[in-house]
């Protein structure tokens, strides 16, 4: 499935920046960095950040708000 249709990334792709011999993004936006593009509209990164909360990552959770 494409993720991100401004640089054309997969899911895959997303998940090949997480793996520890593929990459080793620890948020969405290095995920974009790691495979070597820059975001664009942003409308991605919701879906960058679920597929890395389903693989897992920590970083894929958004930071805890303090009222």
């Amino acid at each position: 499935m494409i993720v991100c249709s401004c640089n054309v990334l997969s899911d895959h792709d997303v998940r090949s920046a997480l793996h520890p011999e593929g990459g080793n993004a620890s948020s969405a936006g290095e995920v974009h960095r790691c495979l070597g593009c820059s975001r664009k509209c942003g409308r991605c990164m919701h879906t960058i950040r679920k597929i890395m909360t389903d693989a897992g990552c920590a970083a894929g959770h958004a930071p805890a708000r303090v009222s």
